[in-house]
């Protein structure tokens, strides 16, 4: 089985010049943990997921560097948490965009999108086609697809 046969065509991305309020947005009325970050040629130049955000609203603490010759702190945040999310909307979504992206084609066979998905910990593998994001394929697209006919 291939990648066109079993991806998801409608893709719910964001563009490369929005912000971080639209990633959530999108999250929260679509019920998605993660999106494809396009260009205006529907090309591939980013990924965002819930984990991406969640590290940059958790807490950050301060970090001791000590080398024989001197110590020095880097401070964690002066934040509170309500103001960390409150600051976060508004930031570039390419600002905390996984730049290098985990991509298959359509012609992708699916053991090699299931052993892709299982070796990376990702959760989705956006589709191309000439170079040009078409599809995405989930764990669960993968497991359903694959056991259907066994079931």
């Amino acid at each position: 089985m291939k990648a066109y046969q079993s991806m998801k065509e409608t893709v719910i991305t964001v563009n490369e010049q929005d912000t971080i309020r639209t990633v959530v947005e999108r999250f929260i009325t679509s019920g998605i943990s993660g999106v494809p970050v396009v260009n205006g040629e529907q090309e591939v130049v980013g990924y965002i997921s819930d984990g991406d955000i969640m590290r940059a609203i958790g807490k950050h603490k301060d970090i001791i560097v000590d080398t024989f010759l001197y110590v020095d702190v880097v401070k964690g945040d002066d934040e509170n948490y309500e103001e960390r999310v409150r600051h976060i909307l508004t930031r570039p979504v390419m600002d905390m965009a996984r730049r290098k992206v985990v991509t298959a084609t359509t012609e992708t066979e699916m053991e090699e999108i299931a052993a892709t998905l299982g070796s990376k910990r990702i959760k989705k593998l956006p589709i191309l086609k000439d170079g040009k994001l078409v599809g995405i394929i989930s764990r669960g697209d993968v497991i359903r697809h694959s056991f259907k006919q066994f079931i």
